[in-house]
């Protein structure tokens, strides 16, 4: 291997995953053009956007700011991964849909995985707590109107084991 190359092993929506980057490669980059992950979009390349939002280990990340090889050792979820089974749409996605959550949609990637991560770790948010989770994405199409009644929705409709705001854990 070049020494200008680096080899990162990595887990991207459920599987194990090995490619070799230029150590100043982004993770939005790799997910795009060594793993053909596309739904994860590139827009202002400054962290601004939010449209290259994934998560790594359970947290949101702008992959246009974060280097491949520091994802070494990581879970990373990209839209793709949302659904546990591809020819359905996971609630949040369904959501989306349901609620006209979006326009052009290169936005839409980044919301869902913002979401998502609200959701996984807490039942219940209140709009004030959707748009602040909500807060690091940008949309020009939509408004957020539509975009914050598909989290509501989503809520309620997604089966998950996570708190719920009677329970006291946040």
């Amino acid at each position: 291997m070049s020494p200008d190359r680096r080899e990162v092993s990595l887990r991207v929506n459920g599987a194990d995953r090995r490619v070799t980057v230029e150590p100043r490669q982004s993770l939005a980059d790799t997910l795009r053009e060594d793993l053909s992950l596309t739904g994860t979009h590139v827009a202002c390349e400054q962290g601004a956007c939010g449209a290259c939002t994934v998560l790594v280990d359970g947290a949101s990340v702008r992959s246009c700011l974060m280097f491949a090889v520091q994802a070494e050792g990581c879970e990373v979820t990209t839209v793709e991964g949302l659904a546990s089974d591809p020819e359905e749409l996971h609630p949040l996605q369904r959501a989306f849909t349901e609620n006209h959550a979006l326009q052009c949609g290169f936005c839409t990637p980044g919301f869902l995985l913002a979401a998502y991560e609200l959701l996984a770790a807490r039942r219940g948010p209140d709009e004030r707590e959707i748009r602040t989770a909500l807060a690091g994405n940008l949309c020009r199409c939509t408004g957020y109107q539509g975009i914050v009644a598909a989290v509501r929705q989503a809520d309620e409709q997604w089966e998950r084991d996570t708190p719920g705001p009677s329970s006291g854990e946040r």
